[in-house]
């Protein structure tokens, strides 16, 4: 077996342990929507528009949301009267493809680093795992080969900037910080100057979740990233927003709030291996219109994947 051979074995077989990891961490969203398809035909040979009640009582559950779940159902009535679902198969299939459609509606292409260094700057509440998502994107460019520089900009709580030197020694890359309260504009200035003066490919950038003083938390965020465009016009150069699954509806007025202040490139899912709430991807995309870039489905570095919405959906569905 050849050099190439062996490199796209071991893709796949690492592409297989992913999928059976999500499979598995999305049992519990998975079992929330069995719930409702097992109801679909309530024992008729037939399935009828009112059939489809039980599952849309499951795809609130799995907080997919109220608007979003009605357009769901909707297309799948209309496909009931036209006589193009007759049974719970057809309406899993059916049901299958809407979801993936949602999720690929405003995907687009995932930023590649093109341009060095490539700044991304990382955005999202205390506890969401916006720190352990950083050190698991340094991971992952780094087996990719790429030079990566950190940035520990959340200088307003100790613990991050920690946090963010015990990523830094474990990946073995260089780390950016000053002390605990100073200006986070400045770490941030420091890291995009530091990226380019060692020519760097890419450099991650902290930001605090929440701030010990009065100062707004937006108004904050908006003055690290006009701090990075002045160092390097046209930086940054992807905004990614971190949310926790767990929180289910929370996340979406999460996410138009930081949307509204930042201009979010896309966001990074988190821990939906802990909750029953995976619909919420759904809701978010469609309402906000912004792309999923990565979800995070357990603790190991390589449980942060790209997210792909035809292997998710398979995965929330599969038996």
């Amino acid at each position: 077996m050849g050099d190439s051979e062996k490199t796209e074995e071991a893709i796949e077989e690492k592409k297989s342990g992913f999928f059976s990891r999500l499979k598995s961490g999305l049992a519990k969203t998975r079992n929330s929507l069995a719930g409702g398809l097992d109801n679909v035909v309530h024992g008729q040979a037939k399935v009828e528009p009112e059939h489809l009640e039980e599952l849309e009582e499951a795809l609130i559950l799995a907080d997919a949301g109220i608007p979003t779940t009605n357009f769901i159902l909707e297309a799948l009535k209309q496909e009931v009267a036209k006589g193009r679902i007759r049974n719970k198969e057809d309406v899993l299939e059916n049901l299958k493809r809407l979801m993936a459609d949602i999720l690929s509606e405003n995907r687009g292409e995932a930023q590649k680093v093109a341009e060095k260094p490539h700044i991304v700057l990382v955005i999202g509440v205390n506890g969401s795992g916006k720190t352990t998502t950083i050190g698991k994107l340094t991971q992952k460019w780094k087996n990719e080969g790429k030079n990566v520089i950190l940035g520990a900009g959340d200088t307003f709580r100790a613990a991050a900037i920690e946090q963010m030197l015990i990523w830094s020694e474990r990946v073995g890359v260089p780390c950016i910080h000053q002390k605990s309260g100073a200006d986070p504009s400045a770490v941030a200035f420091d890291t995009v100057q530091a990226a380019i003066t060692r020519e760097m490919d890419v450099a991650l950038i902290d930001t605090a979740g929440r701030l010990q003083t009065n100062t707004n938390l937006m108004e904050e965020l908006k003055k690290v990233k006009r701090v990075i465009g002045k160092v390097l016009p046209g930086a940054p150069h992807e905004t990614l927003l971190v949310l926790d699954a767990t929180i289910g509806q929370n996340s979406v007025s999460q996410a138009k709030l930081f949307h509204e202040a930042m201009e979010i490139d896309g966001l990074v899912m988190t821990k939906l291996d802990g909750t029953s709430k995976g619909g919420v991807l759904l809701n978010i995309t469609r309402e906000l219109k912004l792309p999923v870039r990565y979800i995070g489905i357990g603790e190991k570095a390589d449980d942060l994947q790209e997210f792909d919405p035809h292997t998710f959906v398979e995965a929330l569905f599969a038996s």
